[in-house]
This record gives structure tokens, sequence and C-alpha cells, in this order.
């Protein structure tokens, strides 16, 4: 059964730090997976990504220098390491998976066909 699993959610104050974890069980392969988030009333916005063409991680602006994405292929694990927390970073961090053919850079939500349950991230004093 193709899953995707996220924690590490929770409050923090700006400034802080969170990590965030994503299990990708099932999956042989994928074109894409990332971190994307979403608050109510917007879009949801592409955080950071890495796409298996071009072995590319990418960024959005508002968060370079701050967060970090990895993988541990042997855990089928994704994280998102996020430092120097914002208040605007608050929202529902959702991970994704695209298995098909992807033409779209890997920061855009469309085409994943595979998206986790999310985890809240609120940053507040």
């Amino acid at each position: 059964q193709l899953q995707l699993l996220e924690s590490g959610g929770g409050l923090v104050q700006p400034g802080g730090s969170l990590r965030l974890s994503c299990v990708a069980s099932g999956f042989t392969d994928y074109s894409a997976i990332g971190w994307f988030r979403q608050v109510p009333g917007k879009e949801r916005e592409g955080v950071s990504c890495f796409a298996r063409r071009g072995s590319s991680t990418n960024y959005a602006d508002s968060v370079k220098g701050r967060f970090t994405f990895s993988r541990d292929n042997a855990k089928n694990t994704i994280y998102l390491q996020m430092n120097t927390l914002k208040p605007e970073d608050t929202a529902v961090y959702y991970c994704a998976v695209h298995t098909g053919i992807r033409s779209r850079p890997c920061l855009n939500s469309r085409d994943y066909n595979y998206w986790g349950q999310g985890t809240q991230v609120t940053v507040s004093s």
C-alpha cells in the first residue's frame, strides 16, 4: 500500500527550529517528492522538493537559507529541517510524491498523485 506519513509538527517560538519527517511506504520509485504547505484561504505552496531528473533539490525563495531538505533512502524517509522559523511559516505541511513522468518544476504542486495527511506547524510567541 502506498502511503505517506508526516510527523514532527508542533508549536514553536519565532526563531526556533523543527524537523519534519515523512515516511514514504510502498514506493519503488518516483519522479519527484516534496514538502508543501497551506494556510486556510490560500493556495498550497511548494516549500522544498527533490526531482529525480537532474537529481535537483529546490527551495521556495521564502525558505532558502533557513530550511533544509534531506532524504534517507534506506529508511524511505524525507526530512525538512526548519530553522529560524517565522510566524509566516505557520501552516499545515504536507509531503507529496509524483510517480508519473514529470514536466513541471517539482515545487509546482500539480501532478503530485500521493499526499500525506499533513502536520500542523505553528510559530507563535
